[in-house]
């Protein structure tokens, strides 16, 4: 199976390669396109990057096995990333990790069986000072509680049901 970027995204790219002196500086921004596009950054998107920036592949492969903002393997349409840093934990983010593995069924680094949710614990998302945090996705949320995130996700689930 030969993967390749769209037009859009192929042209995203060309425009970061004329934006940076070197194309290694191009290769954290051109991993954003390839997740943002397949959802993850696997081996053959890394080769993809490494291919269409003319680098070498093992260099695209540290940065991504590197950054944990990259996903390796695919996730569901809801990534949950929960703070698992000291002042989340001391905050209760621990109760919020086991209302989410009750809701949804599923334990750390799962996806729920319709692809819907994937739940991840994570070092930190730099917000100590309104701990528990997590981040849905692009979304943060803050101050969380286990009754405030299980409210959240049947809303989630709920956005799926409608046409």
């Amino acid at each position: 199976m030969s993967i390749a970027f769209t037009k859009e995204n192929a042209e995203r790219i060309a425009a970061l390669l004329r934006q940076y002196p070197d194309a290694h500086a191009a290769i954290l921004p051109a991993l954003t396109v390839a997740q943002e596009q397949f959802g993850s950054v696997e081996p053959p998107m890394m080769e993809l990057v490494a291919t269409t920036l003319g680098v070498p592949a093992e260099h695209v492969v540290s940065a991504a096995t590197f950054y944990t903002m990259f996903n390796k393997t695919p996730v569901g349409k809801y990534h949950i990333q929960v703070c698992g840093n000291l002042s989340c934990w001391l905050r209760g983010a621990n109760d919020i990790v086991a209302a989410i593995k009750d809701e949804l069924r599923i334990e750390t680094g799962e996806t729920t069986p319709d692809g819907l949710f994937t739940l991840t614990v994570v070092q930190c998302l730099a917000s100590c000072g309104t701990a528990p945090a997590l981040q849905i996705n692009e979304d943060y949320y803050e101050n969380m509680t286990p009754g405030r995130i299980v409210e959240v996700l049947r809303s989630l689930r709920e956005e799926q049901k409608r046409p």
